[in-house]
């Protein structure tokens, strides 16, 4: 769920994007929803595979989602990059100084929060003038410019998340973790 999927494409991603020709901060919502909103919960492991202009990356995260938490842990070049714990009030993260500082955790958390929480509950945090459909396997967000974002589930497991507003495309591959 929590599928590091900003996380480490937004640092990767945004890192190599010259400041110039960034989308603005706002571009995108921010979701922020309650880890509850998540019926069920959820336990996986994770490779994420990023893709910004030419430049790839690939790492795996642990994601787990119950009642009271969100808890994201991303590996990249062997070590623990980035810790993500959301309790739906406070996010805090951990990260290792070699990260790029345009990689921002409240984004990582959001992306994750689009690909795998409900639709109506995100729904509810969509600013005036925005959608978001669910279409079965696609869901899109738009704003009153056109498609934002759009989330296409492949399989169970695998979800490719097109940033098209922030330019960068998340394949969210996934094991579930035995309880």
């Amino acid at each position: 769920m929590l599928r590091l999927i900003a996380a480490v494409a937004l640092g990767l991603l945004a890192g190599c994007t010259p400041p110039a020709t960034r989308p603005p901060a706002d571009a995108t919502p921010v979701f922020t929803l309650a880890p509850s909103a998540l019926p069920g919960g959820l336990a996986e492991q994770q490779r994420l595979s990023f893709e910004h202009g030419d430049r790839r990356e690939t790492v795996d995260a642990m994601v787990q989602v119950d009642a009271e938490a969100v808890r994201l842990v991303i590996h990249a070049q062997g070590q623990v990059a980035l810790r993500l714990d959301w309790d739906g009030r406070q996010l805090a993260q951990t990260r290792q100084p070699w990260l790029p500082a345009s990689l921002d955790g409240g984004r990582v958390l959001s992306d994750l929060q689009l690909v795998f929480w409900p639709v109506e509950a995100l729904r509810t945090q969509l600013p005036p003038g925005w959608t978001l459909e669910d279409a079965g396997a696609r869901r899109t967000l738009r704003d009153a410019g056109g498609t934002v974002a759009w989330v296409e589930r492949e399989d169970a497991d695998t979800r490719v998340l097109h940033q098209e507003r922030l330019r960068y495309r998340l394949r969210i591959d996934s094991v579930a973790l035995a309880p």
